[in-house]
């Protein structure tokens, strides 16, 4: 079960069991064909890429008791806390606090304290259960390296994919439905949705590299100049998660990862892909640039009403924060921003009638995973404010799940047969 606890706060989730209940078995089954040997083998997603135990950041320490009730954390760059509200203190480096700084200060002071509160009650949920471990903070985080390769060169193929012709709505090759082949023409992957109907996983070959697609999922590997086959689809969905490549200093100088501007993002046809009334959530840095930008231009943009700001937090193994919660560089939460599509029709009221509404806060606990942008699974906590039957879309995603149709330039990357370990093979 992906949701280990759940309080009024939010969830402790399990993401590493999630993976792993995704049913990565090759097995035989009625309507799944065999496909040699490798049909009878059952995958399990590398636990050592769960396994951490201390914090990435030692913690400060303990906080002092100032007069009239302030606290002074011994930071790089100190802030005092003070009934929500915070100064800055004098910092080793020169200069000034810089508008983005102080507002990123005005926001963690706005939301420290149901983070602090929250998560504390949800580890101790998971310390009792036996999910969480205070003895954890003793291992060391070992285990074998996944290969630096695993999942790399997709963006790139999607890159050189638009020297061919781009397909067009009247394109009757809109699905290609997995079979019994293993090995995929690249072409194949590039120009339409490619879907697993059966009970089982497959395993498909793109460039040399073998990628395990679980079952009752479906995919898109493409540029985002190359959506027309997710639009050929003809499908609508009740929920669209969002996990754009915001642009930032880091990002410009490494040159590693591509990046979109917000013009880019607002021409991203989400209004075209959503059902009535459809729960969109966007994934947002803690760049306070990005979040005014969602909320005041990207979602009345997309006819989206802003509707919740949630946060995931990351912990450790022993249920530590995995930066310090005052940290300056470094935040341990990210969050998410949750909005809903608007419109009058009678099916969309209909639909409304049939879901709780979205809390204005809630928290998603979870040991994050180390590889890099590895999100928690949505699909438990999103149970409770959405109907069993969901269409679910996922866009810039890097790894599948069943019942969910996802697209990006890395859509199969988390699913590399390297980042897996052959549990048992017949």
């Amino acid at each position: 079960m992906a949701v280990v606890s759940r309080l009024a706060a939010g969830w402790l989730v399990d993401h590493l069991s999630f993976i792993n209940r995704c049913g990565y078995e090759t097995r035989a089954c009625p309507g799944c064909p065999a496909a040699g040997a490798a049909a009878e083998a059952r995958f399990v997603f590398r636990a050592e890429l769960f396994l951490v135990s201390q914090p990435r950041i030692a913690a400060p320490a303990e906080p002092q008791l100032r007069p009239g009730g302030y606290l002074l954390f011994s930071l790089s760059s100190r802030v005092l806390f003070s009934h929500g509200s915070l100064v800055p203190q004098k910092r080793k480096r020169k200069g000034v606090f810089n508008q983005g700084e102080l507002d990123a200060l005005q926001y963690h002071a706005k939301v420290r304290k149901l983070i602090l509160e929250g998560t504390s009650q949800l580890v101790q949920e998971g310390l009792r259960s036996g999910f969480l471990h205070r003895s954890a903070a003793e291992l060391s985080c070992g285990g074998n390296v996944v290969p630096g390769h695993a999942g790399c060169g997709l963006a790139e193929l999607c890159d050189m994919a638009k020297q061919f012709p781009a397909g067009n709505e009247s394109d009757p090759q809109a699905v290609h439905v997995l079979g019994e082949e293993t090995s995929l023409p690249e072409l194949d992957l590039l120009s339409c949705v490619t879907e697993n109907n059966s009970d089982c996983a497959k395993i498909v070959v793109l460039m040399g590299q073998k990628y395990l697609v679980p079952p009752k999922s479906s995919f898109l590997l493409s540029d985002i100049s190359r959506l027309q086959p997710l639009l050929n689809y003809k499908k609508k969905y009740s929920v669209i998660v969002v996990d754009p490549p915001w642009e930032n200093k880091s990002v410009k100088r490494s040159n590693r990862y591509s990046h979109l501007s917000s013009w880019e993002i607002k021409q991203i046809p989400v209004p075209v892909l959503a059902a009535p009334r459809c729960l969109v959530i966007t994934w947002v840095t803690n760049r306070q640039k990005h979040l005014r930008f969602v909320k005041d231009e990207l979602y009345p943009h997309w006819s989206v009403k802003t509707l919740a700001e949630w946060q995931w937090v990351k912990i450790t193994r022993a249920g530590e924060f995995v930066f310090p919660l005052d940290s300056l560089h470094k935040k341990p939460y990210e969050v998410l921003v949750l909005g809903r599509v608007q419109g009058d029709s009678e099916e969309a009221l209909r639909t409304a009638e049939d879901v709780l509404p979205v809390p204005e806060h809630k928290l998603i606990v979870s040991v994050p995973c180390s590889l890099h942008s590895h999100k928690p699974p949505l699909a438990g906590v999103l149970s409770e404010f959405i109907d069993p039957d969901a269409e679910c879309l996922e866009l810039f995603a890097r790894n599948l799940q069943p019942g969910w149709t996802s697209w990006g330039n890395e859509v199969l990357k988390f699913q590399h047969v390297d980042y897996f370990t052959l549990l048992q093979q017949e």
